[in-house]
């Protein structure tokens, strides 16, 4: 199981969910992680509390702000407000770490003999690939500055990215380039906490 260390905050209830029982809420806050863009609902210790987009560790060992990772939770069980502020959130994560999203664009290659990876991407097509290859076999794109300049006709990279993650997330994609497939234990989870849907 791929494990998130650390994650950034898309919404923070600090009275807790409305459709738990009264008796039963306590603070939560939902979550994006960085690097495999997990979605989680975690509790903070007493006393803490958390700001949107703020990163926080939940990995191994101890966890300054953390008490306990509730559960992982699916798209759909998103709050209206953690929806809306998943893309900006999504485009920091990927901003934080240009290097590796850079490294997608210079090194993606087929994922059949009539798809490309750069394809799958929104809004790129057959032009903006052919576009993309031709421009990264001169010299590697550097950043997304660079992508800019040698590109001037193709739609924000960064911000494409964000949006395939969205897709991935909320499973509407064929193809999972940033998000790994966690079917079977989405089916174990749905089942024991379907009610808090």
């Amino acid at each position: 199981m791929k494990r998130d260390e650390y994650v950034r905050i898309i919404d923070y209830l600090p009275r807790g969910k409305s459709e738990v029982p009264p008796h039963r809420r306590k603070p939560i806050a939902q979550v994006v992680g960085e690097k495999y863009f997990s979605l989680l609902e975690i509790v903070p210790r007493e006393g803490m509390s958390f700001e949107p987009g703020e990163r926080v560790y939940i990995g191994e060992g101890t966890r300054e702000k953390v008490d306990h990772i509730e559960r992982r939770i699916r798209y759909e069980w998103l709050t209206p407000t953690a929806k809306s502020e998943l893309e900006s959130i999504l485009e920091d994560i990927i901003r934080d770490n240009e290097d590796r999203f850079i490294e997608f664009y210079n090194t993606a290659g087929t994922i059949s003999t009539r798809q490309h990876k750069l394809e799958v991407l929104p809004r790129i097509g057959k032009r903006h690939r052919d576009d993309i290859i031709s421009e990264r076999e001169k010299r590697p794109f550097k950043n997304f500055e660079d992508m800019h300049k040698r590109l001037k006709n193709i739609p924000d990279p960064m911000k494409i990215i964000a949006d395939k993650i969205i897709e991935e997330l909320k499973g509407e994609s064929k193809y999972y380039l940033f998000v790994p497939l966690i079917r079977e234990r989405e089916g174990k989870e749905r089942g024991k906490l379907g009610k808090f849907r």
